[in-house]
């Protein structure tokens, strides 16, 4: 009988640290770091590098290899087949599975309309990007073939112009890239998700991309907007143009472009018929969104809704109650309601394996220079070839001045195995020049051929010639670049969807809305950036405010319900809204969150609100080197029904101080030195520019800055007349001590 063996316990590992089991009783404790970085950070780089980022041929790892396994079974020329087939296909070269590649190759295909210059071109049900109900079929069911313009995808990819690996089990092998022949990579709109890092792309009209990338390669310091005035979408719409976010996006490749819905109102039936509406939502959404604002008696015009979209295309219907006007309706659904929404970009592209955040601009320039490495191979491919060819026929050459010598030397070779040496030695020429001779027919022993064949010696040196004038001439190889693009252009261009409307054909688009109630209120803002809204009535019920731990009260303003908000934040940025964007609220609840609410960057919080109805007064800005910045509080109206400003104070300088007058007054300026000074805002001279540096107040020593500012009617100085200048800037004097003890809490 077998002994029986002791169990054997295992200690459990402290929590936060990883472990590594070696046998049944040991356990090896090893740095929770160490195993992150051996475990997590593979499969994170995997995520970015070969999966969620585009790279600078246009495309996806997912997407190179459908659109290659299409090519690579004849779909470009050849009629369509079953997407079954693609699919099975393509799981050579992708083991993500097979609905993961047919969700990839539908949103390729023209009928899906998510791209503007699709790749695919589909017969069957392939779904609508605009509706999340209308689903696409099975891939049993449809059938798919690439579109004519893949021909400028794979045209020269049997010519050496980009490299090629092995797929994942080393059956066969995939280009890394797709020698592309106009920027694909802005041609259509990209959105991708990694591992602490994403990727946004909105598509642009490719006859304006090429004539744009024509013209940086004529010119370097080309202006984009007069060849590429904004992003063009599938879906149409109107582009609200805002010269400074276009601007942001063409040189650093963050930002956002906002696209409004496109309608027409019929009389005959008093009914509204969206279609057009923006690329980031649906009409699913839209009718929910408008369905939740009749029902909260927000929008009280609308007498019933539906969706009629068909094979013709995109039609959301609304029925008006009589005698509501259409204009006035759908501007204040654009306000509230998805019809009008934000496309945010953040062009961040694969670039030699590594992601790289970049503009309009230097994106252009880096697919040329892929480009060019491209075309340069291609011609080093087509030049060996010529030379290889060439070479034999000069031994073909040496042969025809004596072809009786050749057949003689033939003829009386006794073995086979000799007569290539026999050749070789007899004529001087090299072993590859004797195979090719040695394989001739005896039929092309003829005059004919000996003359064409010369010919063509002839034409090949003038061709090699040429080949390697173009290596050595970058100006030509842009040439032949521009060429390409010129003919693309040409024969795939197409007039914009999204047509561009400026800030002239929307003077009167920012009406004030007559279905907002307007009533009085009490907004507060907390110092965490917590928002609430109470009524008169409400309040007077209520008891003490509720707040987040450590969180206090800021700001407490009577106003109405119509109000504007403009919330400041510490990245030089204003967000705007109504008070009647935000629900009525009580005492007991904790408000909401603006940086959420407001869809605000990443880690960007709000310093400063301001509540105004008619945007008088104006804005104070005070910077640690001295100088302060006076802005109309006009500045930061726009005829536009703008959600985000950028540049609304300068980041030149830290700011210490930001608020909102609306009288002149006094306030007291405390430095790092010690010092004071009062200084009347009448004395700060104004400036239009939201983000000019300002101008000086304070004059500093070296390492010293401005320590605070408050309203000087707080203080209580024994002789505030020492602290007064008549000029600014000015240093103020220092603090005594019979006010030192009143200073205490400035700032």
């Amino acid at each position: 009988m077998a002994k029986k063996q002791p169990k054997k316990v295992i200690a459990r590992p402290q929590l936060g640290e990883g472990v590594e089991i070696l046998d049944a009783g040991s356990v090896l404790e090893t740095p929770i770091t160490e195993t992150l970085e051996t475990n997590y950070m593979p499969y994170a780089m995997s995520v970015i590098v070969s999966r969620a980022l585009p790279e600078i041929d246009g495309f996806k790892p997912a997407h190179r290899k459908v659109l290659y396994t299409m090519y690579e079974m004849g779909l470009l020329k050849g009629a369509r087949t079953k997407s079954a087939n693609i699919v099975g296909n393509t799981m050579h070269l992708n083991p993500h599975g097979d609905a993961a590649i047919y969700d990839t190759m539908v949103r390729l295909a023209r009928s899906n309309e998510s791209l503007l210059t699709p790749f695919v071109s589909g017969k069957g049900n392939f779904g609508k990007a605009y509706s999340r109900d209308m689903a696409y079929a099975a891939s049993r069911y449809t059938e798919a073939k690439l579109e004519d313009i893949c021909t400028e995808l794979f045209g020269d990819i049997d010519k050496n112009t980009v490299d090629f690996v092995d797929n994942y089990d080393a059956t066969t092998q995939e280009p890394t890239l797709l020698p592309v022949t106009f920027p694909t990579i802005l041609a259509n709109n990209t959105l991708g998700i990694a591992v602490g890092m994403a990727s946004s792309i909105c598509s642009f009209n490719l006859a304006e991309l090429c004539a744009t990338t024509i013209a940086l390669l004529k010119d370097k310091n080309h202006d984009l907007t007069s060849t590429l005035p904004a992003p063009d979408f599938v879906g149409g719409g109107y582009i609200l143009y805002n010269e400074n976010d276009i601007a942001n996006i063409y040189e650093n490749g963050r930002g956002s472009v906002r696209v409004r819905a496109k309608y027409d109102y019929v009389k005959d039936g008093n009914m509204i018929e969206v279609t057009q509406i923006p690329p980031t939502t649906t009409v699913e959404a839209i009718m929910d969104k408008i369905a939740e604002l009749v029902k909260a008696g927000r929008v009280r015009e609308i007498s019933d809704m539906r969706d009629e979209t068909d094979l013709n295309g995109l039609k959301l219907t609304l029925d008006l109650k009589r005698g509501q006007d259409p204009d006035k309706v759908m501007a204040k659904l654009f306000r509230l309601t998805p019809l009008e929404d934000s496309f945010s970009c953040n062009f961040n592209i694969l670039v030699s394996g590594m992601p790289r955040v970049m503009g309009v601009r230097e994106i252009l320039n880096e697919w040329s220079a892929f480009r060019i490495i491209c075309v340069r191979r291609r011609t080093e491919f087509e030049l060996d070839g010529k030379r290889r060819r060439l070479h034999l026929l000069r031994g073909l050459e040496a042969i025809l001045l004596d072809i009786d010598k050749a057949i003689r030397i033939v003829r009386e070779t006794a073995e086979e195995a000799e007569v290539v040496p026999n050749l070789m030695i007899g004529f001087g020429i090299d072993k590859t020049q004797a195979e090719y001779v040695a394989e001739i027919k005896l039929r092309h022993l003829n005059r004919e051929y000996i003359l064409k064949r010369t010919q063509e010696i002839e034409e090949l040196e003038k061709e090699i010639a040429k080949l390697e004038d173009i290596l050595k001439n970058p100006a030509k190889i842009k040439k032949i670049i521009i060429g390409e693009l010129e003919q693309v252009a040409k024969k795939y261009g197409q007039p914009r969807r999204s047509e561009i409307l400026y800030d002239s054909a929307l003077a009167g688009d920012d009406e004030e809305d007559d279905g907002v109630p307007d009533y009085p209120v009490t907004v507060f803002f907390t110092r965490e950036g917590y928002f609430k809204k109470i009524t008169p009535q409400s309040l007077r019920m209520s008891g003490e405010q509720k707040l987040k731990e450590g969180d206090e009260i800021a700001l407490r303003v009577e106003t109405k319900n119509r109000a504007e908000l403009l919330f400041f934040t510490d990245r030089q940025q204003v967000y705007k809204c109504r008070a009647a964007d935000f629900d009525d609220g009580k005492a007991s609840l904790l408000g909401d969150f603006i940086p959420a609410r407001l869809g605000m960057d990443e880690g960007e919080s709000p310093l400063c609100m301001v509540v105004t109805e008619d945007y008088t007064g104006f804005m104070l800005f005070f910077f640690e080197n001295g100088k302060a910045a006076r802005v109309p509080l006009a500045s930061y109206a726009t005829k536009l029904n703008r959600r985000k400003l950028v540049n609304a104070y300068s980041d030149k300088e830290k700011l210490v101080c930001m608020m909102h007058l609306t009288d002149e007054t006094e306030l007291a300026v405390r430095t790092t030195g010690g010092r004071l000074l009062l200084v009347n805002t009448a004395q700060i001279s104004e400036k239009t520019t939201k983000n000019t540096a300002g101008v000086g107040v304070v004059t500093l020593k070296k390492n010293q800055t401005i320590a605070g500012v408050r309203p000087a009617a707080e203080l209580e100085l024994a002789n505030p007349h020492r602290f007064r200048v008549r000029t600014l800037p000015a240093a103020g004097a220092l603090l005594r001590a019979e006010d030192l003890a009143e200073q205490t809490t400035l700032g």
